[in-house]
């Protein structure tokens, strides 16, 4: 059942929980997605584990009313739902922009989260983008954010996917707020260059779910504490490309916590 709470600059956030466990999942979104791009994940993680999925805030049912669309904000949002829910020991699942919101909320909650996965967010952190490169990464989206935003999804998927499926997404991520998802993504490409600082700030095990293409640059993201867990034969979207091969790389990654 959907309930509500509010985050710390008081936006409504929708979330779900579901099934019953000291272990909590919380799964988080990418970029003008929601929590319905875990559909196919929640009956079998529930099975297991308490799952709460939320949509942040300018996505889905949550209110789009805030200013801030800063990491730091999304990283409130599942702060607070996470306390809405009472959950003490939670592992906190980010895809792609989500990978960026857990490591911030993780921030918020020292104490309360065991660990860390990343949904094909990184493949390599010892090169980040800078200011100049995220600006011009922007342009072609400031110009024409509909199609660019089609282009850019279709270009993440790989050439096994159904073709369905990416129209569907395209069209979803495509149809967001322009004005919220320029500020979200430049936020999170911005973001990246603060990622390794906070893995080291939160301490946390933190396993990354990665397609097999582009290849991942291991050394560098074990560097930083991050074990890499590789998909072959699929894209940006594993979760919803092949959902019984990527629950069960999750449940191992989970696994990879268990004390």
């Amino acid at each position: 059942m959907q309930a509500f709470v509010r985050s710390s600059d008081r936006t409504r956030i929708a979330y779900e929980s579901l099934g019953s466990s000291s272990t909590s999942l919380v799964l988080v979104h990418g970029w003008c997605c929601d929590s319905t791009y875990w559909d196919l994940q929640i009956a079998p993680l529930a099975a297991r584990w308490r799952v709460v999925r939320l949509d942040l805030a300018g996505h889905g049912h949550s209110d789009c009313r805030r200013t801030d669309w800063s990491i730091a904000a999304f990283g409130a949002d599942v702060s607070a739902v996470v306390s809405a829910a009472g959950l003490s020991d939670a592992i906190l699942v980010g895809h792609s922009m989500g990978a960026d919101v857990v490591l911030e909320a993780a921030r918020l909650m020292k104490g309360r989260v065991r660990g860390l996965v990343w949904v094909d967010q990184y493949n390599q952190l010892s090169t980040l983008m800078s200011e100049a490169r995220v600006q011009e990464r922007l342009a072609p989206f400031r110009a024409n954010f509909s199609e660019t935003t089609r282009a850019f999804v279709r270009s993440m998927f790989s050439s096994a996917s159904d073709s369905s499926l990416i129209e569907r997404v395209a069209a979803h991520m495509s149809s967001a707020s322009e004005s919220i998802a320029l500020a979200a993504l430049e936020a999170t490409w911005n973001h990246g260059r603060s990622v390794p600082g906070l893995l080291a700030e939160v301490d946390l095990p933190v396993v990354a779910i990665n397609a097999e293409y582009p290849s991942t640059d291991i050394p560098s993201m074990k560097q930083h504490g991050v074990e890499v867990l590789l998909m072959p034969g699929v894209g940006h979207f594993p979760m919803l490309e092949k959902p019984t091969e990527f629950n069960a790389c999750l449940a191992r990654a989970v696994e990879e916590f268990d004390v």
